[in-house]
């Protein structure tokens, strides 16, 4: 199923023309970490702030927006799911994978990107030098599982902002990684194609920014690996030059 050796870094067989070479080491963890952004105003998925519902989710530390995402019956999909699915991974990460929601396994195990698609995600961080939970942080814009894996509903997408944007402002991650359309699309406020928006720096909330193909796609369509091993490439000489 494409889940082994080739996501492997070897010099620039499979990197795109003209990206810099990743950093065969990562690059140090700066000691000052940058002040949070403003919430609102920059990206596409905005959160009203006059929502008094928002506003206090805004606020919340750590074990208040878990507690929160947990007892979330906002749009209704907590009704029709097992458990939430809220984020894995370090909570000072320097990287914030971002994907659209939860699948039938995560809905189960209560964690974003596992099962096979899970494992290929697991394989092109290690590529790159990288593993779940050190120094990424995992999550989904949507933390409930729509039913039958049917794509994320405005209304959702938009009772859901505020955990994703509390989760970055905690967090304060250097660098985004979105994975898949919708995510993208959420972020971004756009209705443009993955493939439209690869290989250029974007910003969601001032924080940069990188476009993907979800790696659940990439199972399908296995060709587009080279592509998404671009992406990482990318992100990869992004983040050492921040």
């Amino acid at each position: 199923m494409g889940l082994g050796p080739v996501w492997r870094l070897r010099g620039r067989v499979v990197e795109a023309p003209g990206l810099p070479e990743p950093a065969k080491t990562a690059p140090p963890r700066p000691a000052p970490r940058r002040p949070p952004p403003v919430p609102g105003l920059a990206g596409g998925a905005k959160v009203d702030l006059a929502d008094d519902r928002a506003a206090r989710i805004l606020k919340m530390a750590w074990p208040e927006l878990k507690s929160a995402v947990k007892s979330c019956e906002a749009c209704g999909l907590r009704k029709t799911c097992t458990q939430t699915v809220f984020g894995v991974g370090d909570e000072q990460a320097d990287w914030l994978l971002v994907g659209e929601a939860p699948g039938a396994e995560e809905d189960q195990r209560g964690e974003p990107f596992v099962g096979q698609a899970g494992r290929l995600l697991d394989n092109m961080l290690a590529a790159i030098g990288l593993s779940r939970g050190d120094n990424v942080y995992i999550c989904n814009v949507l933390k409930c599982r729509p039913p039958g894996n049917r794509n994320p509903e405005p209304l959702e997408v938009a009772q859901c902002s505020p955990h994703l944007l509390r989760q970055l402002e905690l967090i304060q991650p250097k660098l985004i990684l979105a994975m898949g359309r919708f995510a993208v699309q959420t972020l971004l406020g756009t209705e443009a194609s993955i493939a439209s928006l690869r290989g250029r720096l974007h910003r969601y909330q001032g924080v940069p920014l990188i476009v993907t193909y979800h790696p659940a796609y990439l199972l399908r369509n296995l060709p587009d690996k080279a592509k998404a091993w671009e992406d990482l490439c990318f992100a990869r000489s992004t983040i050492a030059g921040l």
